[in-house]
């Protein structure tokens, strides 16, 4: 059954997303969990993870270019047949709308411990779901133009960051370097690329949509995209060691916006965290927006329908209720984000990828035939 499929993106907006992806929550739980691990050296754990990372796009863009106009769930019909295909793609959609779900956790989660106190979680959840719900529904062209407007933003806010930051850095707080030893900082890198860079295998979603003409920009910029927002993730857990110091960091929640409290100049411009919460609401946001659209269009490709449209409204709902009851408390969540988390997405992220990406080359299958689309 052919399928509408009017959206596309240039090379320069899949960039912009990329990074923007990359960077994500991330940069709001990572420094904490690398410094459980790593103490220290979690920013060296993180550069590991970042050299891990670039390995698993390498892997993504050689599937990209073996089936260059297939989304993930048409990969695994073409490569695996109909219904083994089937049952890896709803594997696929079910721990895409989990994902979904636990990165709305960590918004409300946010907002209740930093902003709104006394308002309930299920309250912010909804209003954050309603504004990603209007960018799925609008478009990916729309989603791909609306991060290229809040890049420069970012930008200016993190380059204002790290100025501000400079002059309270303490070097101390590194020492002794490499002390945590290899298998901590290789683990860590490990946890790193787990939550920077495997969830990219959802980047499926929108690789069929690159315009053909931006292939090879595209393909390059996929790398350089995802290194610059691992090395701003880098960055941030390293100004958290240096100024907040290992254990600090490794107490905290979200260490990087307690670093933000530390900012001080001539003991008069104080208090701007609120106005820096921006960088993860930006990032938050197209993180959020880029899991819910791949998870509703991932979906409708699976039940063969015309319009991805049909299903944000009760796929909305679902990811709300489900938001409220994936992690049953803060601790939960780190259990699970240190322990359980990194199998699934290994293998989600890796496992299946090499697989599909081997018997495609067993079976010599490179796509030279549009597969349906989704209506965008």
């Amino acid at each position: 059954m052919a399928l509408l499929d009017n959206g596309k993106i240039n090379g320069r907006q899949l960039m912009v997303l990329v990074f923007l992806f990359s960077v994500g929550t991330t940069v709001l739980v990572i420094p904490s969990g690398l410094a459980g691990i790593a103490k220290q050296d979690a920013w060296i754990a993180g550069l590991v993870g970042i050299l891990l990372g670039i390995l698993i796009v390498g892997l993504y863009v050689l599937l990209w270019r073996m089936h260059p106009e297939k989304t993930f769930v048409g990969i695994c019909e073409a490569v695996l047949g109909k219904w083994a295909g089937t049952v890896v793609s709803l594997i696929y959609c079910l721990y895409l709308f989990m994902l979904t779900a636990a990165v709305l956790f960590y918004v409300s989660n946010f907002f209740q411990i930093h902003f709104l106190p006394r308002t309930p979680v299920v309250f912010t959840c909804a209003l954050f779901a309603i504004i990603v719900v209007m960018g799925v529904r609008m478009g990916l062209e729309s989603i791909a133009r609306t991060s290229e407007l809040m890049l420069p933003w970012f930008l200016i806010l993190f380059f204002v960051l790290v100025t501000t930051l400079t002059p309270q850095i303490n070097a101390d707080n590194m020492l002794p370097v490499y002390e945590a030893g290899t298998k901590s900082v290789i683990w860590a890198g490990i946890i790193f690329a787990g939550t920077a860079y495997m969830p990219m295998v959802f980047l499926f979603a929108l690789l069929p949509k690159v315009q053909d003409r931006q292939m090879k920009l595209a393909r390059l910029g996929v790398f350089l995209a995802a290194a610059a927002g691992g090395l701003c993730v880098v960055l941030v857990t390293l100004l958290c060691v240096l100024i907040l110091g290992p254990d600090y960091t490794m107490r905290s929640i979200f260490p990087s916006y307690a670093l933000v409290k530390k900012i001080s100049i001539g003991n008069f411009i104080q208090r701007i965290e609120a106005i820096l919460a921006a960088l993860w609401f930006i990032t938050t946001y197209m993180k959020t927006t880029f899991y819910f659209y791949s998870w509703v269009t991932s979906l409708s490709e699976i039940l063969r329908l015309n319009n991805y449209r049909t299903l944000t409204l009760p796929c909305a709902i679902i990811m709300i209720v489900f938001s409220q009851i994936v992690y049953p408390n803060v601790i939960y969540m780190q259990h699970w984000d240190e322990t359980v988390f990194p199998p699934y997405i290994i293998t989600i992220g890796v496992v299946i990828p090499v697989v599909l990406w081997i018997i495609g080359l067993m079976r010599g299958t490179t796509d030279v035939s549009r597969q349906p689309k989704i209506t965008d």
